[in-house]
């Protein structure tokens, strides 16, 4: 009998949501996969989030549409601002201001729709960029404004926000998803790829994941940029 546990899982096309959903996938749930076009250069994930979800076997892949590129802040939103090729210090011009605030927003929303009380997100305070919405107080803190800010909450049935890579390094994460059967070749981690998802193999996102290929004694199956 299949399982009757929804889940809404925030897929973003990279590895990290790629793997996130495999785990939720292995725990039983229903999953309902969330992504944004929210105004990003690096369009390429959006295709690759709809190629992960696929593959790994979701009830339905919804992409909501925002205009986050409207207010700007961000490297990520502003074709202005440079994607920094340098590890940087601090918060880094990548940080998309609020996102993660606004993404799970929408999340718990449809969440609410479907009966289901559990969201799954990928952020990971080990191997990240220094962005305050990838911290376990800001999960925790959502969390509970979630339990007070909804119907499904203030009736009683608790909304749980899972982020299972919080503690984890990206080899860990890696060697993880591939004992699911994640295909990471579908995924897209680069902040400047191509329209053909290729990868800069320059920017902090590539580092991280090429670092974190190498950590986990596999080939990296990502498709760089030709230089």
């Amino acid at each position: 009998m299949e399982s009757e546990k929804r889940a809404v899982i925030l897929v973003s096309g990279g590895l990290d949501s790629a793997t996130v959903l495999a785990m939720a996938r292995s725990l039983g749930y229903q999953c309902y996969t969330l992504s944004f076009d929210y105004g990003q250069r690096h369009r390429a994930e959006l295709l690759a989030a709809q190629r992960v979800s696929a593959a790994l076997g979701d009830v339905e892949h919804k992409v909501v549409r925002l205009n986050l590129d409207s207010i700007g802040g961000s490297a990520l939103t502003d074709t202005r601002l440079a994607v920094p090729q340098e590890q940087t210090s601090g918060i880094p011009i990548t940080y998309v201001p609020a996102r993660n605030t606004v993404f799970l927003s929408i999340a718990l929303g449809w969440a609410e729709v479907l009966g289901a009380s559990d969201i799954f997100i990928g952020v990971n305070a080990v191997d990240y960029s220094g962005y305050p919405d990838c911290r376990p107080e800001y999960v925790a803190a959502f969390e509970t404004m979630a339990n007070l800010a909804t119907r499904a909450g203030v009736e009683g049935s608790k909304l749980t926000i899972h982020a299972p890579l919080m503690d984890m390094g990206k080899d860990e994460i890696i060697a993880t998803g591939l004992a699911l059967g994640v295909d990471y070749a579908l995924t897209v981690s680069c902040y400047q790829a191509t329209e053909g998802g290729l990868a800069c193999g320059k920017c902090d996102s590539c580092r991280l994941r090429r670092e974190g290929f190498a950590g986990a004694g596999v080939a990296d199956p990502t498709r760089y940029i030709e230089t």
